[in-house]
Parts: structure tokens; sequence; C-alpha cells
């Protein structure tokens, strides 16, 4: 008698930063998916800057005898990272591995959710929404599809019931934090808010929360949120073996 075949292991692959606190947050973000699948393997490797490597994690899955991998980018966005380095590293993979590359998590209602749970846990209420700006303030791109997705999100995430919402980015394009807040103001908002659409502390958030400095509100980065882990699950199982239905991704 035959028994179920394995389920692909999911390979969550995130930037890597010299920052500490980067790689504590996605470990604590793959923590809480396997919470979600018990029974799930969930390894993590870093394109740079921290242990294990992409190309490490793979090797060892193969010698261990693994046959398929699901390799998310842990990523909001299709820029340079999901569409050059990540393809280049899995072709680099030993051979044996089948290997499927998920999409990246943006955009999704899942990440809206997420970010306004982090803005209700920094103090707003939905009942400030009418009343409140918000800049989605992410860390830059310089290629077009991914600054064009930031600014389709805000004008989404508007139409909820915010005051108004605009984009800004930490690099690579305008306006900054700081001149978003400051148009939201001339707008005649009651309040400003800030909304890091980011997945882990590091040098880009941290010149987001500079640019805060004078909004009356400053939401924490998505992290190891739940909708975030739901999310991941639910790219997973759009690319991977069994298919599932994912719902709300």
């Amino acid at each position: 008698m035959y028994g179920k075949p394995a389920r692909p292991v999911l390979l969550v692959i995130a930037h890597g930063s010299r920052d500490p606190r980067h790689a504590a947050t996605v470990h604590a973000l793959v923590e809480r998916v396997r919470s979600l699948r018990p029974g799930l393997r969930v390894e993590t490797g870093f394109l740079d800057f921290n242990v294990p490597s992409v190309h490490g994690v793979l090797e060892s899955l193969a010698a261990e005898g693994v046959r398929d991998v699901v390799a998310l980018p842990l990523l909001l966005t299709r820029a340079f990272h999901a569409k050059a380095d990540i393809p280049a590293v899995l072709r680099g993979a030993p051979r044996g591995l089948r290997i499927r590359q998920a999409e990246v998590l943006g955009p999704s209602p899942l990440l809206l959710s997420a970010l306004e749970r982090r803005l209700y846990e920094a103090g707003l209420t939905p009942a400030d929404k009418s009343s409140t700006g918000v800049v989605l303030a992410s860390a830059g791109s310089s290629d077009p599809e991914a600054i064009a997705v930031i600014a389709d999100i805000a004008r989404e995430w508007w139409h909820t019931g915010w005051c108004a919402v605009r984009p800004a980015f930490a690099s690579a394009s305008l306006p900054r934090t700081e001149d978003a807040v400051g148009e939201l103001r001339a707008l005649g908002c009651e309040r400003v808010a800030v909304a890091p659409y980011v997945l882990a502390p590091g040098f880009l958030p941290d010149r987001i929360a500079r640019g805060a400095a004078e909004a009356d509100v400053l939401a924490d980065v998505l992290g190891p949120a739940p909708e975030v882990a739901r999310l991941l699950l639910a790219r997973y199982d759009r690319a991977g073996l069994p298919a599932r239905t994912a719902l709300g991704a």
C-alpha cells in the first residue's frame, strides 16, 4: 500500500541584513508559519549577510534525499531580487531537486489587513480612519513595475475609508516619507500615520522611522503578523503540491 507523497519543503528566501533584528524577525515569522501548519517542513535561507545561505540549504536538502521544494521569496514586490537574484541562485541548485518558485507576497488583501493591524497596535482605531492620512512607506526600488504596484496599493487602501493614502520610498524613488507626511498635513488630514510596508527592521526601515518624526503615529514593520504568515502558506499552496485552494491571498 502506497503512502501519500511527501509535501514539498517550503524554503523561505530572505534578503539578509547586517542588522541582527532582520534575521530575528524572519525567524519569528517562520516559526509562526510552522505553528499554523504543523507537519510542514519550513526552512529559511538568506541571499546575503546571514546564514544559512540559500545554496547551503538546498545542498543539505538534496543530501537528505528531499526532491520537491517550493522556494518562496520573502519580498513584497517583484523587483530585481525576485526577477534575477533568486532565479539565478535556484538555477545553481543540486541536480535532482524539483524547485518551484512561488510568487512574491504582494500585493494581497492580507497585507492590507496586516498594515491596519500594525496601525491599530500603534494606537489608532477603526473610528480614526476617515480623519487619518496614511503614508504607505516602502523600501523603494529602481524597478518601475515595483513602484507602480506600491502606488496601486496606496490607491486601493485609500478606498477602504482613510482620509488619504500616499506612497513613499526610503530609497531609489520619491517622495520620501517626510515629504509624504507634509503633503498629508497640507491636505488637512486631522492626523498622519506612517505604515512601513516592509517585513523586517534594518537600514531602510530605520530611514522610514526617521522620516516619520513629524507624524502622529508610526506603525511597526509587518514582521510575524498572523496575516503575513497566512499569506506565506497561501503562496506555498498555490505553487506547491498537493494543490490546495488559496483563499484571501
